[in-house]
């Protein structure tokens, strides 16, 4: 998890467990009391009109799969497999195992794959509740995700929270919101003691195809980062978002506000746990010591 020369070996060895697999960690106790104290505070940020919901780590493939996320990102994505069959081609696989063989390679996709983002399943939902309401519709809603990409850096964990607010509506809603949020997100880093700074950015868009999808995102600034360096003079790392996807998902989910035109939709995205790496990072593990500004802020 961490090497002899990593300025954050100390806060991985307090915070984390090895699992065996780059990148899945256990918490400690001491990572899980601030991991629900920055919860709450994320609570406090939310608008009392949004819905919310908690989803599992799981979703639907063919959801999945509708939404486009093969074209875009296909080698992040972790699918759900499982052995089907008669119960003799189960125990035949199952029992290959003991004699040195390979029991996986019986394996076959189920119609579960590994939730890439925690906003995907709340789409499909609320197209189920045709048109819109005046004024549209807003979330609260998060999700523990995985994305395929093994790493020993506490900030390129492969399962980890996210935490989103979701907006749902005409394009003027949505950029207001999204617009709203990016003022609002400084305020919020500065409260917790972060250095940070805001800048354009583009989702990591697969292939060479996606070289020209990332160029596309950046020129048309649909997505910006709330950029924390973890350790003085760091490469900093993307601890939130906030992107607009137009109509797209309107189109994909024939989501319509109530005078039947296609909605926009927004989200801003909290990294719950590089949030979290963070705060222990800059601040230390003495939770104590603390700048007296973060502990109010999360009630420490």
């Amino acid at each position: 998890m961490s090497t002899a020369d990593d300025p954050l070996a100390p806060v991985a060895e307090a915070l984390f467990r090895p699992m065996g697999v780059k990148g899945v960690y256990a918490r400690t106790a001491l990572y899980v009391q601030v991991l629900e104290h920055l919860e709450d505070y994320i609570t406090g940020l939310r608008d009392p009109h949004a819905e919310i919901m908690r989803f599992p780590p799981v979703m639907s493939r063919q959801q999945l799969e509708k939404s486009g996320y093969l074209k875009s990102f296909p080698n992040l994505l972790g699918c759900v497999c499982a052995l089907h069959g008669t119960e003799a081609s189960i125990r035949s696989a199952a029992e290959r195992h003991e004699t040195g063989g390979d029991w996986t390679s019986s394996l076959t996709a189920s119609d579960l794959v590994l939730s890439p983002a925690a906003c995907y399943p709340v789409y499909p939902i609320v197209a189920t509740r045709g048109r819109l309401p005046a004024g549209g519709a807003q979330f609260d809603i998060e999700a523990d995700c995985f994305r395929h990409e093994p790493s020993a850096h506490l900030d390129r964990l492969q399962s980890f929270r996210m935490r989103e607010f979701v907006r749902i509506g005409s394009p003027s809603e949505i950029l207001d919101f999204r617009e709203r949020w990016m003022a609002r997100a400084p305020v919020l880093a500065a409260e917790l003691g972060l250095p940070h700074t805001i800048e354009v950015a583009n989702d990591p868009f697969f292939g060479r195809v996606g070289q020209v999808m990332a160029v596309s995102q950046r020129q048309q600034a649909l997505k910006f980062e709330l950029l924390i360096p973890y350790t003085a003079g760091a490469k900093p790392t993307a601890c939130m978002s906030f992107n607009y996807h137009r109509d797209y998902f309107g189109q994909v989910w024939d989501i319509r506000d109530g005078a039947g035109e296609l909605a926009h939709t927004s989200c801003v995205a909290f990294g719950v746990d590089r949030l979290a790496v963070a705060l222990f990072a800059v601040h230390g593990l003495d939770l104590q010591r603390w700048p007296a500004s973060t502990r109010a802020a999360l009630a420490l």
